[in-house]
């Protein structure tokens, strides 16, 4: 009898607590629709930029760049670094370097094609070379490389060759 009191009260409780609901409870876990926001317009006709550095200033910067994947190739020959790092390495000095062939004069043209030339035979050897048991030799290289260049092509030397 007695349980039979407090489940009457408890079921009255329930049905009281559902007649009133809990809108709070339900706003609380209902999905809420997307709100429709102004849409960006897409761009249909790319814009193309001009590049407007002067050539001195397209000299400097790959003279630059050439200058530090060089000495990062010097360093991965020394250090005994992977052969993908080696051969990156070769492969971006020499494009840095090859970039500032159009920028100078024919004479300086021809002159900077011959370290072209031993910079592309040294990125061969290197990639032939899958061990890396000529390192020491391909260090001295492309030391040699970079002395000579940074000696015939720095651009205080050069300033007056730059197209």
């Amino acid at each position: 009898m007695k349980y039979s009191k407090y489940f009457k009260l408890f079921v009255i409780l329930l049905l009281v607590v559902d007649l009133a609901g809990c809108e709070s409870f339900v706003r609380k876990f209902t999905r809420k629709k997307k709100q429709e926001g102004p849409t960006e317009e897409l761009v249909l006709v790319p814009e193309e930029y001009k590049d407007t550095r002067t050539a001195e200033a397209k000299y400097r910067e790959h003279f630059t760049y050439w200058k530090a994947w060089q000495d990062e190739l010097v360093e991965s020959l020394l250090m005994n670094k992977s052969l993908k790092k080696r051969v990156d390495c070769a492969e971006q000095a020499l494009k840095h370097l090859s970039e500032l062939k159009p920028l100078l004069i024919a004479k300086k043209q021809q002159e900077l094609s011959g370290y072209l030339a031993r910079l592309a035979d040294l990125r061969d050897m290197i990639s032939d070379d899958t061990y890396g048991t000529n390192n020491h030799f391909y260090r001295n290289k492309a030391e040699n490389i970079r002395r000579n260049v940074l000696q015939h092509f720095s651009y205080p030397g050069i300033g007056k060759s730059v197209r």
